[in-house]
């Protein structure tokens, strides 16, 4: 017996069965009945090790790294949301676990995956917000502007005279990539060149790029859904003598640290880890403190750094 079959007896989400099991504020006396009527007739018994969690006020959260095992974050990135977590919880204690249930007596939790089906946060029985948009409905998240700065890097493309733009868009059960392509798409006004999936890894970029000019071959520019997958995207280039910008330009997304020494200096879309992180610790924090009406969804600003590769 699960949370789900619960909420689907009561009529109601996930989330809504995980805060009447744990007395959180917010459900009407109906749909607290509800729930309550549907665990008795499931005879549902809580994961003991999950309830644990949210047993007491410990002035403790928890950061859940819930990943794949065959990828990972990159460490840049997660190395800036952990410091805008830890800033945005000052007083808080603050735990990382890679599993939820290595960690035992906290208030919240959040939880960074680069899966958009990952099922573990509608499945903690404490507060969860999300660094990421999820594929599907019914969780607090933080993001980057994910869309907006895929059509500032097409708009881009399409103002130095791009015309058989390619892209390279990466995984597609994840969000991010999922969300930049599309904003691309909507900025060319036109269909892509071509369109491959990959990993976030500079690999995975390499062997896509490959691939795009094996489709291609008349490509002009190419969209990166992240910076990793344009570095290498940028070596195959070289690595077949074409010329960067005046071939080929080459646009990435996240503005990490090898954007800035790569050669050519790779134009991509900046987003901020760390107000990723500070400002996914003001949601938890502020719904924990009880504060009502908060945004379920929270997206950043991205902008467009113009360096050498376009």
């Amino acid at each position: 017996m699960n949370l789900e079959e619960v909420a689907r007896l009561a009529g109601v989400s996930r989330s809504t069965v995980s805060r009447v099991l744990n007395g959180s504020p917010g459900v009407s006396l109906r749909t607290r009945a509800a729930v309550l009527s549907a665990v008795a007739a499931l005879r549902y018994r809580p994961n003991q090790a999950a309830r644990s969690l949210a047993s007491t006020r410990t002035d403790t959260v928890a950061v859940v790294v819930s990943e794949d095992p065959d990828r990972c974050f990159d460490g840049e990135f997660l190395a800036g949301v952990l410091r805008g977590i830890t800033s945005g919880l000052a007083g808080r204690r603050v735990v990382v676990a890679m599993n939820p249930f290595e960690v035992s007596d906290v208030d919240g939790a959040i939880v960074l995956s680069l899966n958009g089906h990952d099922p573990l946060p509608g499945r903690l029985p404490i507060p969860v917000v999300l660094v990421g948009r999820p594929l599907g409905t019914g969780m607090s998240y933080v993001d980057s502007d994910n869309l907006g700065g895929g059509v500032l890097a097409g708009r881009h493309l399409v103002a130095r005279g791009r015309r058989r733009v390619g892209v390279l868009a990466g995984p597609a059960d994840v969000a991010a990539c999922v969300d930049r392509v599309a904003g691309v798409r909507r900025a060319l006004g036109q269909p892509p060149a071509a369109v491959l999936r990959c990993a976030m890894t500079a690999e995975a970029g390499a062997a896509a790029m490959a691939g795009l000019l094996a489709s291609a071959p008349e490509v002009d520019g190419v969209f990166c859904a992240s910076d990793a997958i344009a570095i290498g995207a940028l070596r195959y280039l070289r690595s077949v003598g074409t010329t960067v910008p005046e071939e080929v330009s080459v646009v990435g997304f996240d503005d990490s640290g090898l954007a800035r020494v790569c050669t050519p200096a790779l134009t991509t879309v900046r987003q901020s880890p760390e107000d990723l992180g500070a400002t996914a610790a003001w949601r938890l924090a502020a719904h924990l403190a009880g504060e009502q009406d908060l945004p379920q969804s929270i997206v950043l600003p991205t902008e467009l750094v113009v360096r050498g590769s376009s």
